[in-house]
């Protein structure tokens, strides 16, 4: 004797379980978008309305490609450049540093220049050109 059955292949695929895996990512993924972030509140200083007299010493120090440095366009060594921050320093406490770095320049100059305004302890400031002038 021999049974026979009647079994027909499947042709549909039931879609139903992975749609709601579907919406269910996509609710989590809106209330993961829209929750607020908590953040610090930092209040920043105000400037003052007056404008400031006072002028203190300017020494733009400029880092060349091949690692040369330069005080207000005169080339310097590193020990020179020392020198000439404490002399400006001690004629002017509140001088400060603008530090120009050549982009095809070791980074390692720059930091070095760096090091050495903060052991001066001078302030200073990176100047930065914008892209494409």
């Amino acid at each position: 004797m021999q049974v026979q059955s009647e079994t027909k292949p499947y042709d549909s695929i039931n879609v139903t379980p992975m749609l709601d895996l579907a919406y269910v990512l996509l609710v989590v993924f809106i209330l993961m978008t829209t929750a607020s972030v908590q953040g610090l509140s930092v209040s920043m200083p105000k400037p003052s309305n007056k404008p400031s007299t006072e002028k203190h010493d300017l020494k733009i120090v400029q880092v060349m490609s091949d690692g040369a440095l330069m005080v207000n366009g005169v080339p310097v060594n590193i020990s020179q450049l020392e020198t000439q921050l404490l002399d400006a320093k001690g004629r002017d406490p509140k001088m400060s540093v603008a530090i120009k770095g050549d982009a095809r320049t070791q980074y390692a100059k720059v930091v070095e220049v760096i090091d050495l305004c903060n052991k001066i302890e001078v302030s200073m400031g990176l100047v930065t050109a914008r892209i494409g002038t």
